[in-house]
């Protein structure tokens, strides 16, 4: 309903001019004006009296009732009287004490108050169909003040017809973060914007409600935080794991047991196929392609930061279990061609010198390093499963030839592991399968942001939280050019 006020002077019979309120109720159609009322129209004429006045409805006019009356088209300076006033009119006076009392809810977080906000602390509103119906009068009234939407810097909210907002998603750093294009993949309902699809509505935009254990959350696709300074600790994360690794496979030589005691162990897979003597080499071969060919991704991704954060968190990661269990377990040797005894470096000083050693040479044989021990599980599966799965995920699902490509280096490089005779099957099953469910883990988690959601994630997961708080859902495949020159490149990638 519509009110509009008009204050004209009426000459009565004495000679003295009163004031005379008009009161034009539009209670068809809502307009932006009084002069364009079309419908159902009444009316009223009101005399102020020195005693008493009264409104249509013939209750007292209040103070309040003319200050929100002639601030209406102001929802922004409305009181916190003025707003439990607005609850009581739209049916929603239970919550007065609650939104107006408690939490001191102005005219102005009126505007910006979402559906996430009822559902969430420190609101926490149950009631369905009370959040749902307060939903559908908070959505009214920003519609009917885009304007002020605007001057304030929110999105206004008409774009939508279910009466649903371009919400924003706040990130765990407080920050307002607001995107501008592109699909997303959400957990709950997506609402993907495109050219024609609405009048008004933007290109490419995508809303996403998020509904997990009684809460939601709404955001759109687009801009990521690069945060180099968390790529910087995986950095240095991955790196520190590679060295304690390094001198775990010291120790680990130490305690190889004696062949002559200990002889290989039965294995179904280096039983019935013959040993190629160079197979490792090979393999290692299929890790290096692989390795420049990431290299050449991460060089072109829009987002690089987060691609290497993972990267190395998961490989950091990976290796740190590795340590545990080729430390806890000493297997005998795959085969007979390995020379491998046990060897003592001395003192502390000197492991650490072979430790340097195997970490500077990236613990491969094609740079002169020679390990034993480590057999629990595969080092090699590792690093080429999980660079297939990253080239995999972070390229265009239509480039077939490069996907096809790395899946073939993958499954060559075990092939020529296990061909190579150097470690078990079950090494190099347990490596693949660990990679693989870790790499899936960590990005259906990144992907649906539920650990925003799960107390016991954010417990279990507290470096994955820490790196992916800020990451807003799937991360799009953008590539561009890093560098001013050549000017040609920059034109052809972006």
């Amino acid at each position: 309903m519509s009110v509009c006020l008009k204050r004209q002077p009426l000459h009565g019979t004495t000679g003295s001019s009163l004031p005379v309120l008009f009161i034009i109720v539009s209670s068809c159609l809502v307009l932006p004006s009084c002069q364009e009322h079309v419908g159902c129209e009444e009316v009223l004429r009101v005399e102020s009296q020195t005693d008493s006045t009264s409104t249509p409805c013939g209750s007292p006019v209040t103070p309040d009732f003319w200050d929100m009356a002639l601030s209406e088209d102001r929802v922004s300076s409305w009181s916190c009287k003025q707003v439990a006033q607005w609850l009581q009119e739209e049916g929603f006076g239970e919550y007065v004490e609650l939104l107006c009392t408690q939490h001191r809810l102005d005219g102005l977080s009126l505007l910006a108050l979402t559906e996430a906000d009822l559902r969430g602390p420190p609101l926490g509103l149950t009631v369905l169909g009370d959040i749902k119906r307060l939903t559908i009068s908070l959505r009214r009234l920003q519609r009917q003040n885009q304007a002020q939407l605007e001057e304030l810097g929110l999105r206004p909210t008409d774009s939508l017809h279910a009466g649903l907002s371009l919400g924003a998603e706040w990130s765990c750093d407080g920050a307002d973060r607001r995107y501008n294009g592109g699909e997303r993949a959400c957990n709950g309902t997506e609402l993907r914007l495109r050219n024609g699809d609405r009048s008004g509505y933007g290109s490419g935009g995508t809303l996403c409600h998020t509904h997990s254990n009684g809460r939601c959350r709404q955001h759109l696709a687009g801009r990521l935080d690069p945060e180099v300074w968390k790529t910087v600790i995986s950095s240095f994360y991955v790196f520190s794991v590679f060295g304690f690794t390094s001198f775990v496979m010291v120790i680990v030589h130490e305690r190889v047991p004696d062949t002559r005691t200990y002889p290989p162990l039965p294995d179904i897979f280096l039983d019935s196929v013959p040993r190629i003597p160079w197979a490792f080499a090979m393999a290692e071969a299929c890790g290096v392609i692989l390795c420049y060919m990431f290299l050449l991704i991460l060089l072109l991704h829009k987002h690089r930061s987060i691609l290497f954060r993972r990267l190395c968190s998961l490989m950091g990661t990976v290796f740190l279990l590795r340590c545990c269990t080729m430390f806890v377990t000493s297997l005998s040797v795959p085969g007979q061609h390995l020379k491998c005894a046990s060897k003592t470096y001395g003192d502390t000083f000197g492991k650490i010198q072979r430790a340097l050693a195997i970490w500077s040479g990236f613990g491969m044989t094609l740079t002169g390093v020679q390990t034993c021990g480590d057999y629990m599980f595969s080092g090699h599966t590792v690093v080429i499963t999980l660079l297939n799965f990253f080239v995999t995920e972070y390229t265009p699902r239509t480039w077939n030839l490069i996907h096809t490509i790395s899946w073939v280096l993958n499954l060559f490089g075990i092939f020529f592991i296990l061909a190579a005779h150097e470690h078990y099957s079950i090494d190099v099953f347990i490596a693949f399968y660990i990679t693989t469910r870790l790499f899936l883990y960590y990005h259906t988690l990144a992907n649906t942001r539920a650990y925003q959601h799960s107390r016991r994630a954010r417990i279990w997961f507290p470096m994955f939280s820490f790196f992916e708080c800020n990451v807003n859902g799937p991360v799009p495949n953008q590539y561009h050019w890093p560098f001013n020159k050549p000017a040609y490149m920059k034109t052809l990638i972006g």
